[in-house]
């Protein structure tokens, strides 16, 4: 696909999501984590399905990091992942929540055991 001035494609996102707009599972997040399920691909799918599938291949991704690999928005990434999901190509797992607050006498108290450590 040629780019314009710009670096913007000529083909347009939607175009590579069959004209799909919204996903079949609402629950994509920008940080879902997408895999490969291992399941063998049909010949049939479109091409940009086919190009997430290769980039999962033999590893992860974020939706946001795909969309930035395949060069898609977010949206589309969210589209062509739930189509896959919906196939049993791809798997998603939730995004990792960010961590709770640290108790600090924990901490001390984790800090004060690995000095007795050292000096023993």
């Amino acid at each position: 696909m040629t780019g314009r001035r710009g670096g913007r494609p000529l083909v347009p996102a939607y175009l590579s999501t069959g004209g799909v707009a919204r996903p079949s599972r609402p629950h994509l997040e920008r940080l879902t984590v997408l895999s490969g399920s291992g399941e063998p691909a049909p010949a049939e799918l479109p091409a940009a399905q086919l190009a997430l599938l290769d980039a999962l291949f033999g590893g992860s991704l974020t939706v946001v990091e795909a969309a930035v690999l395949l060069e898609l928005p977010v949206s589309a990434i969210r589209v062509l992942a739930a189509g896959l999901l919906d196939l049993g190509l791809v798997l998603a797992r939730a995004p990792i929540p960010p961590a709770e607050h640290f108790d600090p006498d924990l901490l001390k108290r984790v800090a004060d055991g690995l000095r007795a450590l050292k000096h023993t």
